[in-house]
């Protein structure tokens, strides 16, 4: 094995936490491990230095987030709207479209050099799909891929119903990957009401309280979701 591969990963959950916070927090840990990955180039293998890697989980008050490819039609609030909901909202550097997070939604924000595992964004994105959907299972719940849509759904196979129960949305400069996935566990869905969730129109959004019909203790959620996303990456999570 290459020794600068590092599959350590530190695990640190921020709990609630600002939007604008915990974003400037991710781009301070991203550009950390960017920087080293520019300096190595310039250094004898010796010298090189190995990349870290993150896992972090948050939990956000109300927030629309628009991904950079994203159109701001799909808010369906002015600033007062936003105001009247104690929302805020975000222009952000990810992928996709918009997205809401709010308390009772586990948020979770991986901050891996991808050298260090595999360089393929298409994996990257399934493997994170797939940590949900084990974690569903572990509930009773089967859930899947819609096939065009990223993200992870509910009558995903007949899809008379289809509905979404987890959105992501990445960023990745230098296989060094930012932002990650909304997974909805006791989420208050009204708020969906004000966006058209990932600019799609003509599916459902549902929750894992809403699914099960009581409320989920966030901590069971979070366990699980770690042990899942360290089996599939392969890595050493180091909690802190």
């Amino acid at each position: 094995m290459n020794q600068f591969i590092n599959k350590k990963v530190v695990f640190r959950d921020l709990g609630p936490m600002d939007y604008q916070k915990a974003w400037d927090y991710q781009e301070e840990l991203f550009a950390e491990t960017v920087a080293i990955k520019i300096a190595n180039r310039k250094l004898d293998s010796a010298d090189q230095k190995v990349t870290p890697n993150y896992l972090l989980f948050v939990e956000h008050p109300h927030v629309y987030t628009l991904g950079k490819s994203g159109d701001e039609k799909n808010l369906l609030l002015d600033a007062n709207g936003l105001k009247d909901r104690n929302a805020s909202y975000y222009k952000i550097n990810r992928g996709g479209d918009i997205t809401y997070h709010g308390p009772g939604q586990l948020v979770g924000y991986p901050i891996l050099d991808l050298d260090n595992f595999f360089t393929d964004i298409h994996k990257y994105l399934r493997l994170l799909e797939e940590a949900v959907i084990l974690t569903l299972k572990e509930f009773g719940i089967t859930a899947g891929r819609i096939e065009g849509l990223t993200g992870v759904w509910l009558d995903h196979e007949a899809q008379i119903n289809p509905r979404k129960i987890c959105a992501l949305g990445v960023k990745a400069s230098r296989w060094v990957t930012m932002h990650g996935f909304a997974f909805n566990i006791n989420s208050d869905l009204s708020y969906f009401e004000s966006i058209i969730p990932c600019g799609i129109d003509d599916k459902a959004v549902t929750s894992l309280e809403k699914e099960l019909g009581r409320k989920i203790e966030l901590e069971e959620v979070k366990e699980k979701m770690r042990r899942h996303i360290s089996e599939l990456f392969e890595m050493n999570l180091i909690l802190e």
